[in-house]
């Protein structure tokens, strides 16, 4: 690893980076290529069964496969053994049986005959197709015609003029700046993966509503809900505030002002990861809190999982460029919520069986007893490939 600013700070960084990918690698991919996903039929569970890593009844939903099987892709590279080809090229076959619909959007099935649709799910399809696209070459062809297929789709019936993606048509309100930020993520990964401007264009888009839109000039921070104008949403809508995509989306425009070489999507990033160690991490357990409101003031202090990865991405991303800069007591800062960010997260992660994990702290300082989502592998695969990019 390159030097830190600090030789602790570095050889911590190191030593929890091997703690966390050794987790992986050896304890969480395979009890989740087992116990969380059925080889036969090629669905994965939604959630397991803390003790027992039993599936849970919770009904399927159309995000959980992408995930998971950008989950195993990555695991793959980052040296899990598994077979991950086999695993996406089997659960994307069961994804599109049970949710793609003739337009190439994903819904899931109703009982009533309604497929109620959700711009999250899509946004997911469309990153797990990015990772099965440079990683299972059987799939690449049809990971790729899909993608397009789905883009087109969103941008030419759910573009909005000012920037960004409707939720619905017809329109359902409030927006949500969620589904874009995951939209971006993907745009992101195919921009990287193919060079098209056309996902080039679609991630510039998003980047510059978030910069002109959802985040506040005033506070620096990020709202969630808007009107069909892209202003902030009526009543109480309108002031949430999410920590954990303060640190999410700091890390996605860090990724995306490097590529283009904007200094203001990096000081708005920033910004953001200011923000959110100021008012998001709470002060008493030293875990991001899932919600604050534009008044800066907590509002739902239970702590979730995924939160935390975030938290350790975005200090990853402000080490680096601090470290760009010369700015060492900033980069020993940033190291150093790094470090705190990786151990909150495997204070989650010390459950039996070996591989599952708690998902929500309650603000009494204990976890809540409840089955580990599936949908928490994606967050945790991408903080560690995170760590062990900076590390490496």
């Amino acid at each position: 690893m390159r030097a830190t600013g600090s030789e602790e700070s570095a050889s911590e960084l190191m030593v929890v980076r091997e703690r966390l990918k050794n987790w992986l690698v050896r304890d969480a991919l395979p009890l989740w290529a087992e116990a969380g996903y059925d080889a036969a039929s090629g669905h994965f569970a939604e959630s397991l069964e803390l003790g027992t890593a039993e599936p849970s009844s919770a009904p399927a939903r159309p995000r959980v496969p992408p995930r998971q099987i950008y989950s195993f892709v990555e695991g793959a590279r980052l040296g899990w053994p598994g077979d991950a080809a086999r695993i996406a090229a089997r659960g994307l076959g069961a994804f599109h049986g049970r949710f793609l619909q003739k337009d190439g959007s994903l819904r899931p099935p109703a009982a009533d005959g309604s497929r109620p649709f959700d711009l999250y799910d899509q946004a997911f399809a469309l990153f797990a197709y990015a990772s099965i696209a440079g990683a299972v070459a059987s799939l690449r062809e049809i990971a790729v015609e899909e993608a397009r297929r789905l883009r087109d789709l969103l941008m030419e019936t759910l573009g909005h003029p000012d920037g960004g993606f409707e939720e619905d048509v017809p329109r359902r309100l409030p927006l949500r700046a969620n589904p874009n930020m995951h939209l971006f993520e993907a745009a992101l990964a195919w921009e990287r993966l193919s060079g098209s401007p056309r996902w080039g264009d679609m991630a510039s888009g998003i980047a510059e509503l978030a910069m002109s839109r959802f985040i506040d000039p005033d506070l620096g921070v990020l709202r969630e809900y808007f009107e069909g104008d892209w202003s902030p949403a009526a009543g109480d809508a309108g002031h949430r505030v999410d920590p954990g995509h303060l640190f999410e989306w700091c890390w996605l425009l860090t990724i995306w002002g490097r590529r283009t070489g904007r200094d203001d999507a990096l000081a708005a990033a920033a910004r953001l990861y200011s923000a959110g160690l100021q008012h998001g991490i709470c002060p008493d357990r030293g875990v991001v809190m899932l919600e604050i409101g534009d008044d800066l003031r907590p509002r739902d202090p239970v702590a979730r999982l995924w939160s935390q990865t975030e938290w350790l991405k975005a200090s990853l991303v402000m080490m680096e460029e601090a470290r760009k800069a010369g700015d060492v007591p900033r980069e020993r800062e940033a190291a150093a919520s790094a470090i705190a960010a990786a151990r909150v997260i495997e204070t989650y992660l010390d459950v039996e069986p070996r591989g599952l994990w708690r998902d929500r702290l309650a603000p009494d300082g204990r976890f809540i007893d409840e089955p580990a989502p599936a949908s928490s592998l994606y967050h945790l695969v991408c903080a560690i490939a995170e760590l062990d990019q900076v590390c490496g």
